[in-house]
């Protein structure tokens, strides 16, 4: 039934919990998983730089944020790997993104661009609010996205 799964990833426990649910969902459905990770460049939103910051700035903040994203998804797809050969799973081919943007817009652009037919993500991410709502992020995707969101808790 499913192809490809998209799998949005901010290290938190519920995209741990995602993760896992994903797997199953590929296994069973022959499909392949694109982990996601997707960080955001904060611009200043004042006219007037600070002193300590020149326009180049933005560009030295990037790298840094990127390979963070890089070092995060890989240790994340690490153990999803080390989950998919305790389950026997080893059909399932994971790849994995980092992009910079907004991240519910970035999630929206990858599911056209990808071709995706399922979205798997946590509830909530890393800031603490998991028992009382819906993550602002996941709210985003499950109102506007085209393919099916499971969100997972």
């Amino acid at each position: 039934m499913y192809k490809k799964i998209l799998l949005p990833t901010d290290g938190s426990k519920n995209a741990e919990k995602a993760g896992k649910h994903a797997l199953w969902l590929a296994n069973v459905s022959g499909a392949d998983i694109i982990v996601l990770n997707v960080f955001e460049l904060y611009y200043p939103r004042v006219a007037v730089l600070p002193l300590s910051m020149t326009p180049g700035d933005n560009e030295k903040l990037f790298e840094p944020l990127m390979e963070e994203g890089k070092a995060l998804t890989n240790n994340f797809i690490k153990r999803l790997e080390r989950t998919r050969e305790e389950s026997n799973f080893n059909k399932t081919k994971i790849e994995c993104m980092v992009k910079e943007g907004r991240p519910h817009e970035v999630i929206l652009n990858t599911i056209k661009d990808e071709n995706i037919d399922l979205v798997v993500m946590g509830a909530s991410g890393r800031h603490g609010l998991d028992r009382i709502t819906l993550g602002s992020v996941t709210e985003r995707v499950v109102r506007t996205a085209e393919s099916p969101v499971l969100v997972i808790n």
